[in-house]
C-alpha cells in the first residue's frame, strides 16, 4: 500500500505569510474522494503529522497537513514551540486565513470531492480544528486528539455547522475537569452534533510515540499510550466514515 501513496510538499500563500504544508494522496485509487485536513501540535508540520497525513491517504482520503506557523518552521524545545504557537493565537484573524488557505488549496486538488472536507488536529492542532468548527467553516466534521477545549468565538445555536468527535485522555492533567464541562455546555448551548470520548487513563499526547521522550526530557505531563491511540484512530475513522457518507 505504501508504494500507491504519493506525497509532496505545497507551497501557498495567506496574507504575507508563505505556508508550506503537505499532501499525500493514494494514486491508485480513482474518481473524487474526500478530503481531510490535519493540524499540527505545537511543535509544527514535523514527521509525525506528515505520517498522520499518510495514513489518512492510506484509508482513501486525501490528506493535506496544514503549516499554521508558516514557513514550515518547527520546535524541538517547549520555548520555541511556545512561540511560535502563542504568536498564532496573538493573531486570530491570520490563523483563520492561514487555516482558510489550506481548505481552499485542499479543495481544488484534482482528487478531490469539494463538498466533503473534515479536519482533525492534535493538541494545539485541536484546538484550531474545534475553532474551525466554532466559527461555523464548512467542514462535515472536526476530530480533536488531545486538544485544548477552551473558545475563542463562542457559537450561536444552530452555528456549528460540522459534527464534532473530541478523542481525550482521561489522564490528561493539562485540560480540567472544569474546561470539559464547561466546553460540553457551550456545544450543548450551541446545539452541536459533538461527542466526546475520554480514554482510560492517557495522558496529554497520548497519540505521539514521541511524547515519553519530550514529557522526561522537560519534565511535561506528557506520555504515549498505545491503546489509547488505536481506540481513537478508530473512533476517528469510523467518524469520518458517518460524516462522508
Amino acid at each position: 500500500m505504501a508504494e500507491q501513496i504519493h506525497t509532496e510538499p505545497v507551497t501557498y500563500a495567506a496574507g504575507n505569510a508563505t505556508l508550506r504544508g503537505y499532501l499525500a494522496t493514494d494514486t491508485a485509487k480513482h474518481g473524487k474522494r474526500p478530503g481531510v485536513l490535519v493540524v499540527h501540535e505545537w511543535w509544527g508540520l514535523n514527521d509525525y503529522i506528515r505520517r498522520r497525513a499518510r495514513m489518512l491517504a492510506e484509508l482513501g482520503y486525501t490528506a493535506l497537513a496544514v503549516d499554521m506557523y508558516g514557513d514550515g518552521e518547527v520546535a524541538d524545545n517547549p520555548t520555541d514551540a511556545g512561540a511560535l504557537m502563542n504568536a498564532v493565537l496573538a493573531d486570530r484573524d491570520a490563523a483563520d486565513g492561514r487555516f482558510r488557505a489550506t481548505y481552499e488549496l485542499l479543495r481544488s486538488q484534482p482528487s478531490l470531492d469539494p463538498d466533503r472536507i473534515a479536519a482533525i488536529g492534535y493538541c494545539f492542532g485541536g484546538a484550531v480544528v474545534l475553532h474551525a468548527a466554532r466559527i461555523g467553516m464548512p467542514l462535515r466534521g472536526v476530530v480533536s486528539f488531545h486538544g485544548a477545549l477552551g473558545s475563542f468565538h463562542t457559537p450561536a445555536p444552530g452555528s456549528v455547522k460540522a459534527k464534532v468527535l473530541v478523542c481525550h485522555g482521561a489522564g490528561d492533567s493539562l485540560v480540567s475537569a472544569a474546561e470539559v464541562a464547561a466546553f460540553k455546555a457551550e456545544m450543548d448551548q450551541a446545539r452541536a452534533d459533538y461527542r466526546f470520548v475520554a480514554y482510560p487513563n492517557a495522558m496529554h499526547g497520548y497519540t505521539n510515540p514521541d511524547a515519553d521522550a519530550a514529557g522526561k526530557k522537560f519534565g511535561f505531563p506528557i506520555g504515549y499510550d498505545a491503546e489509547a491511540d488505536r481506540r481513537s484512530w478508530q473512533d476517528m475513522t469510523e467518524f469520518l466514515a458517518r460524516v462522508f457518507v
